[in-house]
């Protein structure tokens, strides 16, 4: 029974709900206790003596036992409630997209409410895996005048890529009796709530899901000025059914900013502010042992996991990729269509794979059918030029990007979900696969060797006249 116990507490699931955790172990300890009593009180461990209050002792014993072992796992688990005068929620509330937890090495981005497996504030933030060890959950419980500070457990995901700061959920247990709107977090379990920022938890009062798709990009970073592919990422985007595009922008062009503003003001496009670089050494590499900073790719998955909890009320599909790539449907006319198939053939999952195939951007196309030469004065790349993929290459991985379904993933990275309440499935190239326009990653196979695909063509009547309208307001 003992056993039993132990293992229940030191569950991953359990652990930030260590309280009502303890409550349920000590109900079956009293109630195998009654039900030994009831039958044969001589067979009770402590010393077989026939006696209720030898039983009793027992009882405490055992309950000191429980609570001790919970306090030295985690400090004081339990809940504490601590009574305030006046406003609790006296915190300056945060207003930026990154906040440093000063003395902490923690940087939160947003706190999501997470009711799905039981009534927790999910805190999507950047740690260091090593030296961030305790923080404390901070809830103020309007209007009955009472802050419930719980033990946060720091779940850093698992696709960290060797960097020292990776992408982390900081699990808070809610109190039963209030639902709070506000967190802070702290790396002290007392101390005073008005020196905390404070954040709004969001997914309070879901949405009716009023998208149908959601395209997250990756970070937008390095000065980024790859106009004209970008305009053309956008529009196909929206022919193949995206409603709204969520960027996260550390840096771009004056040129690159016209367009943003275009598709701002049209309400297409969300900007997240991503002012990384302002807290930490960032990369522009994935993994550690190419460059030895603080954290890979301008904390992509980071942004990622932000991007489908802050759309999981809101769409009903969250693609998540990079700008140089398009979910081309092959069979389909759109990802409407697409999904729809998809899901009737897969009822049970939820996170849908696509192989990416690198469509050089050094190997060009004849586009004159297409009457397009003033798009030669707009810097970046024109993805009507580029029909020639690179084949797959033996024994070696082909990285995929996604289509899922943002309530059912817990915790996703680049080319896989880590976490997810449904299944995976791959997605046969004949169904659709992701059109990377990128530099070569086989650049020394002779151009007959690559596999000319146009599909991309299938969509240039309304992709050009699309492109067109954009310039023209935008750069010509």
């Amino acid at each position: 029974m003992f056993l039993q116990i132990l293992q229940r507490t030191t569950s991953h699931e359990q652990t930030f709900n260590s309280y009502f955790l303890y409550q349920v172990c000590l109900s079956e300890v009293l109630e195998k206790i009654q039900l030994h009593l009831h039958l044969n009180p001589s067979e009770m461990l402590c010393c077989k003596r026939k006696s209720y209050y030898v039983a009793a002792a027992c009882i405490f014993a055992f309950t000191l036992m429980i609570l001790y072992y919970l306090w030295t796992q985690g400090h004081s688990l339990l809940p504490n409630i601590t009574p305030q005068e006046g406003n609790l929620c006296r915190g300056e509330l945060a207003s930026n997209t990154i906040t440093a937890i000063k003395g902490t090495r923690t940087f939160i981005i947003a706190p999501y409410f997470d009711n799905r497996k039981s009534k927790i504030t999910r805190v999507i933030g950047i740690v260091h895996h090593e030296k961030v060890k305790d923080l404390f959950c901070w809830f103020c419980c309007q209007p009955d005048g009472e802050i419930y500070v719980s033990t946060a457990a720091i779940d850093v995901h698992s696709d960290r890529f060797g960097f020292p700061y990776g992408a982390a959920d900081l699990l808070c247990s809610e109190p039963q009796n209030c639902d709070p709107n506000f967190v802070s977090i702290s790396w002290e379990p007392k101390g005073n709530i008005d020196q905390l920022p404070r954040f709004e938890i969001k997914n309070r009062k879901p949405e009716t899901l009023p998208i149908e798709f959601t395209v997250c990009l990756s970070p937008m970073f390095g000065n980024y000025s790859n106009v004209l592919q970008f305009i053309q990422a956008m529009e196909m985007y929206k022919i193949l059914g995206a409603q709204k595009v969520i960027i996260y922008k550390n840096s771009c062009s004056q040129l690159m900013e016209k367009a943003l503003e275009f598709y701002i003001a049209e309400g297409t496009i969300e900007i997240i502010p991503w002012p990384i670089t302002s807290y930490l050494n960032v990369s522009s590499r994935w993994h550690f042992s190419m460059d030895t900073k603080d954290i890979g790719y301008y904390g992509q998955i980071t942004a990622l996991n932000d991007c489908v909890y802050r759309n999981m009320y809101k769409s009903k599909f969250v693609l998540l990729n990079d700008i140089d790539e398009i979910i081309l449907p092959m069979k389909h006319p759109d990802w409407k269509i697409m999904m729809s198939g998809l899901q009737e053939q897969n009822p049970g999952a939820g996170i849908f794979l696509f192989e990416s195939h690198v469509f050089p951007k050094t190997v060009y196309a004849s586009t004159d059918i297409f009457n397009i030469t003033s798009w030669n004065a707009v810097p970046g790349v024109n993805i009507l030029q580029h029909i020639h993929r690179e084949p797959n290459r033996k024994n070696v991985f082909n990285p995929k990007k996604m289509i899922v379904d943002p309530r059912k993933v817990v915790q996703t990275s680049v080319h896989s979900v880590l976490h997810a309440y449904a299944d995976s499935v791959n997605v046969p190239i004949d169904i659709a696969l992701i059109y990377h326009c990128r530099e070569a990653l086989q650049g020394k196979l002779p151009r007959e060797s690559l596999i000319r695909d146009t599909t991309i063509w299938r969509y240039n009547s309304s992709l050009v006249m699309n492109v067109n309208k954009v310039l023209q307001k935008t750069v010509f």
